[in-house]
């Protein structure tokens, strides 16, 4: 599987960006995917996932401000990311796996395949 993360860039505070994650390989309906987020000297943060394009989860961070959904035509997931926040300002990556217990999917180390990142930087 082969993931490639877009649509990062610079907003304000209180604004929207929509990422992309584009995957070659596999359906993403046959799999889990995951964005996480990570800013220097931090371990990498869990932000949303959905498995099989249809059941979603999200971080308490971002719940009720960022929409997880997969595009099984396009073979994407995208992150839309409503009221930003200067906080939200990161790398974010896209990964995915074929199969991830629900109590792990937060977990980065479960994760096999991964996209480059994409960096949203909120301004304040």
């Amino acid at each position: 599987v082969q993931l490639q993360a877009s649509g990062g860039g610079l907003v304000q505070t209180g604004g929207s960006l929509r990422l992309s994650c584009a995957a070659s390989g596999r359906m993403v309906r046959n799999l889990v995917i995951a964005w996480f987020r990570q800013t220097p000297g931090k371990e990498r943060e869990f932000v949303a996932a959905v498995r099989r394009s249809s059941t979603t989860h999200y971080s308490a961070s971002v719940k009720g401000r960022f929409t997880i959904s997969g595009d099984n035509a396009k073979n994407t997931v995208d992150l839309q990311m409503n009221t930003l926040k200067p906080e939200d300002t990161a790398v974010y990556y896209c990964a995915a796996d074929s199969q991830i217990i629900l109590s792990s999917i937060s977990n980065p180390d479960q994760y096999d395949y991964w996209g480059q990142g994409t960096l949203v930087t909120v301004s304040s």
